[in-house]
């Protein structure tokens, strides 16, 4: 027989209390993996570093959710490992205490749980990493349901063989620390009651003195296992700030983000231009969700076949006055960095300083008409006023700038004041906006090469594009007309998509921390088993019992919640969301889904009252 045999009988033996560990264990492995493959494959990561087909003005979004969560679903697991194996070691230092009084040395002792260590932390990260991988096959399949293309990603093992390794040894490290110290405990203590349940002197607290006997018993028990709350309360008010985050955060974040996609490509706004110009335009777009390989390798925008031709651009003006038309010249271009200087408000001209340095890249360079732009996405600074002035794209800004607004940008020969930082989806972010009439005459096109056209509010969308589409077919059928509400639909969905994965990732840690509440419940039922079989014995019925380990559930979780949420919602509107768009109906929504995981919580932890209240009265009061 092995030497493995004895400590995976026990185990076994004790399947809900083994159950409990392994399985609070692999939900934070595998939500851990999950985000991590997650990020790698959207196209960020936790690096902070912007990559992938992410604008830089998203990604300074999602990486810090993504790093905080991380951090977060860490601590959450390894303050839950270290919970429920001293919950484990509390129910068997019982049996520690008769070992080592039948003559087994420390280190014998210490073996034999280690082995037990072992085996419930080497199955918990395994299924952890099962369920993760299958997490990850599963998002994207989604994906693609969605109409999105899910990257081809191959499966980083390093970061597979991190997270085991990294949650095997902290689970390791952590849960011999109460081995450890239970076996060099001296028997006489082990196996005694007082000490094996970690109890503690009650408190000569009186303010509820006169509250109803089933909230007294209640308190009396949680200040009893002082140690144990202290450990859960402090689990489960991390879990809430991480589903706090997750929640409101993903919620916030996400009609946010939705807001600014929506201001940057207009909703209702339609497209017009010759057909290779439209197909192009339609890639640039969507490489926000395809990913850079989109975007067609050479496209040739200066050609002349491009141009609007003045006919149509005097009929969409004659037909559609009521409408806002938006003339634009859309070209590839090299760009460049123009330093910056820092004045000093007093000093001498040696104080002045550079900034920035002459870096050089390409562009997608677009020339509107101040004033008359239907786009509304300027994040930093302002838009254009003047002709020689630019407003640069997220990406661009990160790629190129040190200080953007502080500094220049040569585009076409000329070099332009950047006034403005803008996120717009189009060509994911690297674009720079110009006034028309420099692009005009820098570039040598004759006219613009697009035109956006956004009907009047009380315009019927349908009817106005299919008239549209008669005018300029009647022009110039070379020409094409595009309704962008379907690629709009595409990058929100995206952007949904995101977010509502981010929200339910902390769902795992809430199970594994509903598993640690059940886990504490069943301890305390455990030590107060004679205690409710006197008062069942004197008349109390089951209700008072479930009245009572009821109460005490609540009483954790309403600490726990108070605390996390509160950390939470400081967290997502000072730190993560900057220029959070909150409505009522968003509050509402959040409040909602945080009550629903209250009660979800709650009621899981209401399993081991009920099954012990029902039990009859010799074998409530015989010990376990």
């Amino acid at each position: 027989m092995s030497e493995t045999s004895f400590p995976v009988n026990d185990l076994l033996r004790r399947k809900l209390q083994t159950a409990l560990v392994v399985l609070s264990l692999a939900l934070s492995v595998a939500s851990t993996l999950f985000l991590i493959l997650f990020a790698e494959k959207i196209g960020f990561s936790v690096s902070l570093k912007v990559e992938g087909k992410l604008t830089s003005g998203f990604s300074s979004v999602f990486s810090p959710f993504v790093l905080l969560l991380v951090i977060l679903i860490l601590i959450a697991g390894g303050v839950m490992v270290s919970f429920m194996t001293s919950l484990m070691i509390s129910q068997r230092i019982k049996d520690i205490g008769l070992m080592k009084a039948a003559g087994c040395p420390n280190d014998l002792v210490f073996g034999y749980f280690v082995t037990e260590l072992l085996v419930v932390t080497f199955s918990g990260c395994f299924f952890g990493i099962l369920l993760g991988l299958l997490a990850n096959f599963a998002s994207t399949s989604v994906f693609g349901s969605l109409g999105l293309q899910a990257p081809q990603v191959p499966l980083d093992l390093w970061s597979v063989l991190g997270v085991f390794a990294l949650y095997f040894i902290t689970a390791l490290v952590i849960g011999a620390m109460p081995v450890y110290s239970a076996s060099r405990v001296e028997p006489a203590k082990a196996v005694s009651p007082t000490y094996y349940l970690g109890l503690s002197k009650g408190s000569s607290f009186k303010v509820l003195s006169n509250s109803s006997l089933a909230l007294r018993v209640a308190l009396r028990g949680l200040i009893r296992h002082r140690s144990a709350t202290v450990k859960i309360v402090f689990c489960l008010s991390i879990v809430f700030a991480l589903l706090t985050v997750g929640v409101a955060g993903g919620l916030i974040a996400n009609q946010t983000t939705q807001s600014w996609v929506e201001k940057a490509i207009g909703r209702n706004t339609i497209l017009i231009a010759q057909q290779d110009m439209v197909n192009q335009y339609s890639l640039l777009l969507e490489e926000f969700y395809q990913g850079s390989a989109a975007t067609a390798a050479q496209f040739n925008y200066t050609d002349e076949r491009y141009v609007i031709p003045e006919n149509l651009l005097n009929n969409l003006s004659s037909s559609y006055g009521e409408a806002q038309i938006d003339p634009r010249i859309v070209l590839q271009a090299s760009v460049s960095e123009v330093q910056g200087y820092s004045i000093p408000s007093q000093g001498t001209s040696a104080n002045i300083t550079t900034i920035g340095d002459s870096r050089e890249g390409k562009s997608l360079v677009v020339g509107v008409e101040p004033g008359i732009t239907l786009n509304d996405e300027v994040l930093d600074g302002s838009f254009l006023n003047q002709t020689w002035e630019v407003v640069v794209g997220d990406t661009l800004s990160k790629n190129l700038f040190s200080d953007p607004l502080s500094e220049g940008l040569r585009v076409v020969g000329r070099s332009l004041t950047v006034v403005g930082v803008c996120l717009d989806p189009i060509n994911n972010g690297n674009v720079a906006y110009v006034s028309f009439q420099a692009l005009q005459n820098s570039s040598g096109i004759s006219g613009p090469n697009v035109v956006l056209l956004k009907p009047p509010a009380s315009a019927n969308q349908t009817e106005f594009l299919n008239q549209v589409r008669a005018t300029v077919s009647a022009v110039n059928p070379e020409f094409e007309v595009l309704d962008l509400n379907a690629i709009l639909d595409k990058c929100l969905g995206f952007v949904g998509y995101m977010w509502s994965t981010v929200m339910i990732l902390p769902l795992f840690s809430l199970v594994a921390a509903s598993l640690c509440l059940v886990g504490y419940v069943m301890l305390t039922v455990d030590e107060q088993r004679q205690e409710f079989g006197v008062l069942r014995a004197i008349g109390a019925k089951p209700s008072m019992i479930f009245s009572v380990v009821s109460g005490q559930s609540l009483l954790v979780l309403l600490s726990s919640y108070a605390v996390g949420v509160a950390f939470g919602i400081i967290v997502t509107l000072l730190i993560l969301v900057q220029q959070p768009l909150v409505t009522v109906y968003t509050v509402l929504e959040i409040s909602g889904l945080l009550t629903v995981a209250f009660a979800a919580t709650f009621v899981s932890s209401l399993y081991p009252a009920l099954r012990f209240a029902r039990k009859p009265l010799l074998e409530m009061m015989r010990q376990a």
